[in-house]
């Protein structure tokens, strides 16, 4: 099998046809972001924003067309379009109102669970991989999807290396460790590999990764969303009926303010927010035992009081939390005594999950 070149996959895209103009999608400068990996290759296909639909038969010939090259494993196509708004239109305005209904993109899926951050830095993916973790151990069956598409964290943080498996070149199987199921574009580009991609082609690939992906029945699936309130967040917010968000923050009150941005995207989207996690909320020093506050404490705690929703828990800051995540095995799944704060915050996601009409059963208590 021979290693694939991008100049090849152009070429093969060039027989494509866009129907309108009678031009190959390549010279007509339809496509973008050609990425190829192992034989995994992905590319965007800019259309107008009135054309999504009828340019789906183009976005299903151009898999077609590469996938039928030697050397090609999967293939992932997304369509993308600048969205106009109405002239004298706020952008700001909630875009759902403009958003016909589509089809649910994981509809095995019974619950959705963002975690998410105002700001970089602050731990969200560590929250958020011991979060779906912490909730597989009380018997939730659990998925995680990896929404960070310019910086993808999951597949070390799991200690997953290669690459999905596609059994029709149209779909991927998704990944396993530790009895998850996760999803993340680290799988299918270099890691080190800088994704220059635009907003529209952020969001569809996002959503490729939740409708092309055979999910299959789950009671939760974890989205470790990026950081920020961009146009990642709200493609997740408005095309994925989310059950609720976890917002990670740290202490200090700078950090605070970027939490406080976070939470208000949700309720402006009207998904409900389950609390928030103070994280590196306290350093216990390993030789002394002397606790160090050392962003500050307690300021999560006291801003999730003032904004009416819950407090879930505090994490400290502990290199075998680090340690952990680096070598690929979470400290939830360890004998560490940090992973009990973790499965505190999971007990009580998993209490709210199930209060929701239809969510997943409460969690199990298993007797040691």
């Amino acid at each position: 099998m021979g290693r694939v070149r991008q100049e090849a996959v152009l070429d093969a895209l060039g027989g494509v046809i866009d129907p309108a103009s009678g031009r190959d999608i390549v010279s007509a400068g339809m496509v973008s972001g050609v990425v190829v990996r192992d034989g995994n290759v992905t590319f965007a296909i800019e259309v107008e924003a009135a054309r999504g639909e009828e340019m789906e038969p183009v976005r299903k010939a151009a898999e077609a067309a590469v996938f039928g090259m030697d050397g090609v494993s999967s293939v992932s196509a997304v369509l993308t379009a600048h969205r106009q708004a109405p002239a004298g239109a706020d952008a700001r305005t909630d875009a759902r109102a403009a958003t016909p209904p589509r089809k649910p993109l994981v509809p095995e899926v019974d619950a959705i669970i963002a975690v998410a951050s105002g700001k970089g830095g602050v731990g969200k993916s560590t929250v958020a991989v011991n979060l779906a973790l912490g909730l597989a151990r009380l018997g939730l069956a659990t998925g995680i999807l990896d929404a960070d598409i310019f910086g993808p964290s999951m597949p070390r943080m799991l200690g997953i290396s290669g690459r999905p498996h596609s059994p029709d070149g149209k779909h991927l199987e998704p990944m396993v460790a530790h009895g998850v199921k996760v999803m993340s574009i680290g799988f299918l580009v270099p890691e080190d590999s800088a994704m220059i991609w635009r907003g529209p082609m952020v969001m569809s690939a996002l959503e490729q990764l939740l409708r092309d992906v055979r999910w299959g029945a789950l009671d939760v699936m974890v989205v470790d969303m990026p950081p920020g309130t961009g146009d990642a967040q709200l493609t997740i917010a408005q095309r994925v009926p989310l059950a609720g968000a976890v917002i990670v923050s740290t202490p200090q009150d700078i950090a605070l303010l970027d939490a406080r941005r976070g939470l208000n995207m949700f309720r402006k989207v009207e998904v409900p927010v389950f609390g928030i996690v103070e994280n590196m909320s306290y350093f216990r020093c390993p030789h002394c035992g002397e606790r160090t506050e050392i962003f500050g404490h307690g300021g999560a705690r006291e801003e999730a009081r003032r904004l009416g929703c819950d407090f879930l828990g505090e994490v400290p800051l502990d290199a075998d939390i680090r340690r952990s995540c680096d070598m690929g095995v979470p400290v939830v799944v360890t004998d560490s005594a940090h992973a009990e704060a973790y499965m505190a915050i999971a007990r009580a996601v998993a209490e709210k999950l199930a209060a929701q009409p239809g969510g997943p059963p409460p969690p199990s208590i298993a007797m040691q």
